[in-house]
């Protein structure tokens, strides 16, 4: 006999969602939670109507920054697709390093929303391969 396979298609709300694949999820403000899988970095969404903006924080940069650390940065945007490096400098004193990325919430399935904390989680991994020689000089 063929296999037959049947599309089921749902919908739940994101905390729940998160709860329910193993994410602790808090919410800190309106609209702005926290979500963390086991014993990777928190990631911060940011919810409106259109909208999940997913931020990791990855530190304060001040010390390690250089033209070519940033360089080397930019260049590692293109190999961790979907997921951008930036820098949050709205504290002029404390530049941080973070990983952000956006997805629409129209049509938003639960794979895509999974795969974005796969693909945040693998930049962590080539981001800290990155750092490591800057950190350990």
């Amino acid at each position: 006999m063929n296999k037959v396979l049947i599309k089921l298609q749902r919908e739940e709300e994101l905390a729940r969602f998160l709860e329910a694949h193993g994410f602790a999820v808090e919410e800190l403000s309106n609209d702005v939670f926290r979500a963390q899988r086991e014993e990777e970095l928190p990631v911060f969404l940011k919810v409106d109507n259109q909208q999940i903006y997913f931020e990791v924080d990855l530190g304060n940069i001040n010390e390690l920054l250089s033209q070519e650390l940033l360089l080397s940065m930019l260049a590692l945007n293109t190999e961790i697709l979907p997921v951008s490096i930036g820098l949050d400098t709205s504290n002029p004193e404390d530049h941080r390093l973070v990983l952000v990325e956006s997805r629409e919430t129209c049509d938003l399935n639960d794979e895509e929303l999974l795969a974005v904390f796969d693909a945040l989680e693998l930049a962590v991994d080539r981001v800290t391969e990155l750092l490591s020689p800057a950190i350990n000089a």
